[in-house]
């Protein structure tokens, strides 16, 4: 019997020291069981790798940031919409998912399908909502203050011990050991992604992940807990394994039942001496490193599409545990007329 071909836009295609979801998503959904799928990109930049890894990506087009607003997005994705028939897209980026979520009942319309948090889900889980969120849902979190102004940075303090995080509304964290240091990351980080800035307790520990899904009812369809193994200066995992801790699937159940968390997720956590379990940040999308979680046996990305088309979708209840990610790169070589079509039209 033939299988279906389904056509999936993904974004984040860029794969550098700090890398998009998007490959590793793809990489999931071209293993997928249960369809064929024909790849769509969604790039932000020129440069995003992937665009031109056509073994993984079948065709890509250039789409506007998120700061240009729903509308002229929306306008756009009508466009690629009209060439390639898209029937589902996997967002991959916090920034754009407002965009995105906000649109999801125009995309329908025109036949696309998402499945992403609510918005209620997103807001409520940021960091500069962190701690409310812990208080609701009986989760351990660290103190953390949301803080628009430098100068609140010598003041804060008094009630932090250092080192304190330092961290971005959407990316970026930086671990600060004194108000110098503190200050710094302060104007590099809002520079960047601009104000609030989120000044969060540090917890002493080690550092784990857990990658799931939830189906929006309550129930956890996916869970990989990952240790880190080896951690960038960006604090990115480079290598992580696969463990089996009781406890932290038990944490995710508890946050995907209480929530009734629709869609990807990541869970970022530290593990005290005293085998307590602290969430320091909730990622409202699929992480980088799904494919450790396809490589031992759940395949997220896949079970996420059957979930937006509507699909009844059997929870996964095993995966192997002791297996690696190990990330590495490598130099691709493009010719400059690629380059320079997608800089000019907008398509690949």
């Amino acid at each position: 019997m033939e299988r279906k071909t389904i056509n999936i836009a993904v974004s984040g295609l860029n794969n550098i020291d700090s890398p998009g979801p998007g490959v590793a998503v793809i990489r999931g959904l071209r293993e997928a069981k249960s369809f064929d799928v024909r790849i769509i990109g969604l790039a932000y930049e020129s440069l995003e790798p992937a665009i031109y890894m056509h073994n993984v990506v079948d065709r890509s087009y250039q789409i506007p940031y998120p700061s240009a607003g729903a509308e002229v997005l929306m306008e756009r994705l009508e466009y690629i919409q009209e060439q390639e028939n898209i029937q589902v897209i996997i967002p991959n980026f916090d920034a754009e998912l407002y965009s995105f979520m906000k649109m999801e009942p125009r995309l329908k319309e025109i036949g696309i399908s998402m499945f992403l948090p609510s918005l209620q889900q997103f807001e409520e889980r940021h960091k500069v909502n962190l701690p409310e969120f812990g208080k609701k849902y009986k989760i351990k979190v660290p103190d953390s203050r949301s803080i628009f102004d430098i100068s609140e940075l010598y003041t804060i303090t008094r009630d932090f011990s250092f080192p304190i995080v330092v961290k971005g509304k959407y990316y970026d964290a930086s671990i600060a050991y004194n108000v110098e240091q503190a200050v710094n990351y302060f104007n590099k980080i809002s520079a960047k992604w601009g104000l609030p800035i989120i000044v969060q307790e540090f917890v002493h520990g080690s550092e784990y992940n857990v990658c799931g899904l939830g189906d929006g009812k309550g129930n956890t369809i996916a869970a990989v807990p990952m240790r880190k193994q080896y951690i960038t200066d960006k604090g990115k995992a480079w290598s992580g394994i696969s463990i089996d801790n009781q406890k932290m699937l038990e944490l995710t159940r508890n946050f995907v039942n209480l929530t009734h968390w629709r869609g990807g997720f990541e869970l970022e956590l530290i593990r005290t001496q005293e085998n307590d379990f602290y969430l320091i940040e909730i990622n409202p999308r699929i992480p980088a490193w799904v494919y450790l979680a396809v490589g031992v046996g759940q395949n997220i990305p896949e079970a996420l599409v059957k979930l937006a088309l509507g699909e009844t979708v059997e929870p996964y209840t095993t995966y192997d545990v002791g297996k690696m990610f190990i990330r590495y790169s490598w130099d691709m070589i493009v010719d400059i007329s690629e380059f320079e079509k997608l800089a000019t039209i907008g398509e690949l």
